[in-house]
């Protein structure tokens, strides 16, 4: 008798736990994740600039070829993500601030091209003078973003893909802008993705000393440098404090540089998949020189 309770209650426990498994799979029937797509700015060189605008009007992405879709040139089919006039001042997407284009829930699997549509974009100066630039084949093919490596979006979880518009790049100044004949800019749009769930991010603050006290320094340039090339920057805000997000991870060096000052030693940085690297820089201003007129023999 005991032995057949025993049975039983085996019996019952089987099944309960079946139970519970397919509850846990019906509520992900179609296997669908959610992702984010964030927008953020590498900085922009020219004091004299106020705005730099882009509209973004849609964003789409493809899944990477797998067994199944072996053959297909172009990969899989892209999914749309956003279809709507999104108007962004690209200057105020730094030290961490994004701007949001998507989040919804796709189909789980990895995706490794992203295509972004740009159907205007200006620059603004400070005295109010605005340049409309010609946009290339972004507004009808779209700017294609690879994503190295894919990010894979898993059912039930959510990820998350950096888009970094790289002003500095985009948009080329025709001349030199303090002068009268300066000429404009010309738009060459660059984008890199970043795989959260791959990178890290580099922060700290820069300062120099001011009556022998460490004080923020302002509008710094940070730039990661890997293998000999700037891989990525950032700009320190009024309080000297910068953050640089999207970094895959990995060893780099990194160097701090601002007009008027001595560049920072190049230190040494490791990045690490979802952790923020804190270097911090002390610079010092550049030693002032006068000429002698004192026509002395």
């Amino acid at each position: 008798m005991n032995t057949r309770i025993f049975m039983g209650l085996l019996m019952t426990l089987s099944l309960f736990f079946t139970s519970c498994a397919e509850d846990s799979d019906d509520r992900n029937p179609d296997g669908m994740g959610r992702l984010t797509v964030r927008l953020t700015d590498a900085p922009f060189p020219y004091e004299e600039v106020d705005q730099a605008n882009v509209t973004i009007f849609k964003v789409e992405i493809r899944k990477a070829s797998n067994e199944e879709s072996e053959g297909e040139g172009e990969g899989s089919p892209f999914i749309t993500l956003m279809q709507d006039n999104v108007r962004v001042n690209l200057l105020t997407l730094i030290n961490g601030a994004t701007e949001e284009l998507a989040d919804l829930e796709i189909p789980a699997g990895t995706y490794d091209l992203v295509r972004v549509y740009v159907k205007d974009a200006n620059v603004v100066l400070k005295d109010g003078e605005t340049y409309d630039l010609k946009v290339p084949s972004g507004a009808q093919t779209g700017i294609k973003v690879f994503v190295k490596p894919g990010i894979t979006v898993s059912g039930g979880l959510s990820s998350d893909l950096l888009l970094d518009f790289d002003v500095s790049k985009s948009f080329v100044a025709r001349g030199n802008i303090s002068r009268p004949n300066f000429n404009g800019f010309i738009f060459k749009p660059v984008i890199l993705a970043s795989n959260t769930s791959t990178s890290g991010s580099l922060s700290g603050t820069v300062s120099t000393l001011m009556d022998e006290m460490e004080t923020g320094l302002e509008d710094v340039q940070i730039s990661v440098i890997a293998a000999d090339t700037v891989y990525k920057s950032g700009q320190s805000d009024a309080d000297g404090k910068y953050l640089i997000e999207g970094i895959l991870a990995g060893s780099y060096r990194a160097v701090a540089e601002k007009e008027g000052y001595v560049s920072s030693d190049t230190v040494a940085v490791q990045v690490d998949v979802a952790n923020i690297t804190i270097q911090d820089f002390l610079m010092e201003k550049e030693e002032e020189t006068t000429e002698d007129t004192t026509g002395g023999n």
